[in-house]
């Protein structure tokens, strides 16, 4: 498990320093490629994630010694904290930005890029954690979270990308290539309780529905649809 827990948090490492070079990516009508992307992270947050958070109703209630309703209420309140957190974090790159272009996209300031690339690296050291403490233990979670999120990737990359342009390809990815292997040795080297990892996925779950939508809805995306519901 360590073994193939160390080469998928490399294929993410990859995918952020590589996301310029699939050029065939970049088209409009939106790549379908983009979109079935997207669809895959969101499937499995709602048919794996989620349904498996719901499962655990009953330890998360006796860990906080309250009713399990109740703790189903902190779970999802903390899945929409992290679709929340990262609506705001769109909000402060995309408001104040100067020179925007036709697309809406533009180079924003140095200090939103320090905070929309320091946000991320959060985001990619969670997700490098969690490579190592699946909700389910086995091959075959593992090969479904790294496929899910490796494609996430793709699609997360191809926006910030799009973001920031010259800055994503001299530093953003180096960052958030560097982040998710941090995350993955934190993984390896410390053993939080199942109860903080399962607020981890919490969290994430909400943040990647978010981060998959924002890159799908907007109309200059001219976004596929039957690719993104047939993934």
């Amino acid at each position: 498990m360590i073994v193939t827990s160390f080469l998928f948090a490399a294929a993410f490492a990859l995918v952020h320093i590589g996301i310029g070079w699939l050029r065939f990516l970049d088209r409009t009508p939106r790549s379908r490629w983009l979109s079935a992307a997207g669809g895959v992270a969101v499937t499995y947050i709602f048919l794996h994630v989620l349904p498996e958070l719901a499962a655990h109703s009953a330890t998360f209630a006796r860990q906080l010694n309250t009713t399990e309703k109740a703790a189903d209420g902190l779970v999802y309140s903390l899945s929409l904290a992290g679709l929340v957190v990262f609506y705001g974090l769109e909000r402060v790159i995309r408001v104040p930005r100067r020179d925007v272009g036709p697309s809406g996209r533009s180079n924003a300031g140095a200090a939103p890029f320090w905070l929309h690339i320091g946000s991320f690296a959060i985001y990619n050291l969670i997700i490098g954690y969690l490579l190592l403490h699946l909700e389910e233990s086995g091959y075959a979670s593992l090969l479904i979270y790294g496929l899910a999120m490796a494609l996430h990737f793709v699609t997360n990359d191809f926006g910030l990308r799009q973001d920031h342009k010259a800055r994503y390809d001299k530093t953003a990815r180096w960052i958030l290539a560097g982040a998710v292997m941090l995350g993955w040795m934190l993984g390896w080297l410390t053993d939080l309780p199942a109860f903080w990892v399962d607020l981890l996925f919490a969290f994430l779950a909400g943040a990647v529905v978010l981060n998959v939508l924002k890159e799908e809805l907007p109309d200059e995306r001219e976004s596929r649809l039957w690719p993104f519901v047939g993934a």
